[in-house]
């Protein structure tokens, strides 16, 4: 059985082990430069959930002190006029906004009002609270008949009447304003989107992470798609609008630029010069990521338009002459700074990993940063200023909440290899090698398709797709950076879109045979594994591959691409990266070409689906569809369906079933000596 397989790998990393990692976010800097404040996430698999705490880590004593410790999870912790902290739980099932000095004594209720709050953002002075909060704005069926209290049912009349994993529920998220009064808010607030008829700032998940207050504190910028039905559903065209707290004023900053795609993360240097994100192209959400400047002059300033590069997060340093960023880069994610004066772009770390925040104090960024075999935790990036050439950089490690359980792991090897492609390209794919890799054995490989489609295989810790568990198993991961990835430029992040069956399918093959040919791979042990466009791939290679593989893993993957077209639901992604409806002429080709069950007459090999109920991205049905073709078509076949999951695993003991299941399958075909 499988538990024999995994009780051979005593010192390797095991999905039960993994749940033992704790999981750190945030990292931010108090306003005095003394303290990191972060949250820390447990699993409790008996529980079946994660509760987070607060931390905040002294930099001048190194010392760790935790802040909160309670059944329920804080969130949105930030600091505030000071070194106090403000963040949010729940009281008696209500969220609740909180207080607490830094080192966490009176702890203070600071919102008693009762209402629904899913997220909160204070102004630096402490004088003005806003929340986000949930709004009716139609009617559901018992409103409208009134005499039918038990009726269960929908009318729509346009689209986007579900998202990613909920149905709409007739509300949209609105921003409230509240006065800060004796270090308390009361009364009903006030909507600063009262009377707007869109779907709210940040649908379906969101909350005031890209809501900035300006700096004399009275008014605030938001980023909102203001827009509802077919219209939301077909573009990425947000704008940044400014709402004055007093009258409710509100103007657009951005509707006449040249960006018509996304806008946003506005923030404010200390001399009140803005920065925001922008993308120039509407419906492509995996556009480049300009970083723009308005200067208090009102001169607009594209600072990366020169540069092919895409920023993913960005912070001002302390005197707004600087800003610092993360860029996705050959297969990492690095920090970069732009001076405003000059323009010059420095990229300031190269390191084999990825940082996933900044936040600055002085000449240090303090960042998370993870790896393919490290979890995240969280690192000091001190900036040396040179004078003559490039800046550059010293990088400190302040936490290691997983280092005793790490320590005890045999860990496996991260390897770069490129390889070239069958147009001639050279493509980085990275190698993960198993715990204690002996050159001179001969390993089963597992060929990883990464999903998005324009997202980096990176050096991400993954909790589920963990390429650290996968070569624990005695894999090695083969992991290509295939066309249609960010980090090597924009032309090869755009090349998959319309084409995706095509190139990006090729770039797969030649990492396989690339591998295939070393020494210490078994050619005849050869698996593929994938999830959403991950798993499209699967579904293609299953038709393509001429018996290059020997099983198959698919999750969440599409299938059909009409049908899938006809389903799912943020239509922007579907015309920009499929091409458009497949009843239209100029798309009938795209859609023989590229969709997976027109290759089905060539299946032959193992293939386990995996799908979740709740995915509306990519519907239940797709999944359904390949595990029905497997079946009558007498491949072996097996279907993991979990009934309220959506794209991803969640629940804790759901995700262990995920993995169970995942190894159980690869091992009977790839480890056959494992399962007896």
């Amino acid at each position: 059985m499988l538990g024999s397989f995994m009780a051979n790998a005593q010192n390797s990393l095991t999905p039960e082990k993994m749940m033992e990692l704790k999981r750190i976010s945030g990292g931010t800097v108090s306003p005095d430069g003394n303290y990191l404040l972060y949250a820390q996430t447990t699993i409790s698999v008996e529980e079946n959930k994660g509760n987070a705490d607060l931390f905040v880590l002294n930099l001048k004593t190194k010392a760790v002190q935790q802040l909160t410790d309670t059944p329920v999870s804080e969130s949105s912790a930030q600091w505030v006029n000071g070194n106090k902290i403000y963040y949010m739980a729940n009281d008696n099932d209500v969220p609740t906004i909180w207080k607490m000095n830094v080192d966490g004594s009176n702890k203070t209720k600071v919102s008693e009002n009762g209402k629904e709050i899913e997220d909160f953002k204070v102004s630096a002075d402490e004088s003005v609270i806003l929340t986000l909060q949930s709004v009716q704005i139609r009617k559901n069926i018992n409103q409208t008949y009134e005499d039918l209290p038990k009726a269960d049912a929908r009318v729509e009349n346009d689209l986007l009447y579900r998202h990613w994993s909920t149905w709409d529920d007739y509300t949209a998220k609105h921003i409230f304003y509240f006065p800060l009064t004796n270090g308390k808010i009361s009364g009903e607030g006030k909507d600063l989107l009262q009377g707007e008829n869109f779907s709210g700032i940040v649908p379906p998940f969101g909350d005031l992470g890209g809501v900035t207050f300006t700096p004399d504190n009275k008014s605030v910028i938001y980023s909102s798609k203001k827009k509802l039905g077919k219209e939301f559903a077909l573009s990425t065209n947000s704008e940044l609008y400014q709402v004055e707290l007093s009258t409710g004023k509100t103007v657009c900053l951005t509707c006449n630029n040249e960006f018509k795609g996304y806008e946003s993360a506005p923030s404010f240097s200390s001399k009140g010069d803005m920065a925001w994100l922008a993308m120039e192209r509407d419906g492509f959400e995996s556009d480049k990521n300009n970083l723009i400047v308005k200067t208090t002059a009102g001169k607009v300033v594209n600072l990366t338009a020169n540069y092919d590069i895409t920023i993913s997060d960005y912070a001002w340093n302390g005197d707004g002459t600087k800003l610092y960023f993360l860029v996705p880069t050959k297969g990492t994610v690095q920090v970069f700074e732009v001076v405003l004066k000059t323009g010059v772009i420095t990229q300031l770390t190269n390191d084999v990993c990825d940082y996933t925040s900044v936040s600055v104090f002085g000449n240090t960024i303090y960042a998370g940063r993870q790896s393919m075999i490290q979890p995240t935790e969280l690192y000091a990036i001190q900036v040396i200023a040179a004078k003559k050439g490039a800046p550059h950089s010293i990088v400190t490690q302040l936490t290691n909440v997983n280092g005793e359980l790490l320590s005890k792991l045999d860990k496996p090897t991260v390897e770069e290899k490129w390889v070239k492609t069958t147009d001639g390209k050279d493509m980085l794919v990275w190698m993960i090698l198993p715990p204690n890799f002996d050159a001179s054995k001969k390993y089963p490989a597992l060929l990883y398709c990464q999903g998005g489609p324009q997202s980096e295989v990176s050096q991400f810790f993954s909790y589920r797709w963990n390429f650290m568990v996968m070569a624990s198993q005695g894999y090695v991961v083969v992991a290509p950076n295939r066309r249609g990835l960010p980090g090597f430029g924009q032309e090869w992040n755009d090349a998959i879109s319309k084409d995706w069956g095509g190139q990006s399918i090729q770039d797969y093959l030649s990492a396989i045979d690339a591998a295939a040919e070393l020494p210490y791979v078994d050619k005849d042990r050869l698996g593929c594994v994938g999830a959403s466009y991950g798993g499209y791939s699967v579904y293609m290679l299953a038709g393509v591959h001429q018996k290059r593989f020997k099983t198959f893993i698919a999750h969440a993957g599409l299938f059909n691409l009409e049908s899938w077209y006809g389903m799912t639901e943020e239509l922007f992604f579907a015309k920009w990266d499929i091409g458009g409806p497949y009843w239209e002429a100029e798309n009938k080709e795209a859609f023989v070409k590229n969709s997976p069950h027109r290759y089905v007459q060539n299946w032959d090999t193992p293939i386990m689906v995996i799908h979740g109920a709740m995915d509306f991205r990519v519907p239940e049905s797709e999944g359904m569809q390949a595990y029905q073709v497997a079946q009558l078509k007498g491949i072996k076949s097996r279907f993991l369906h979990f009934p309220t999951e959506n794209h991803w695993i969640m629940k804790p003991q759901n995700a262990l079933v995920w993995h169970r299941e995942f190894y159980k399958w690869l091992a009977e075909d790839l480890h056959p000596e494992k399962t007896k």
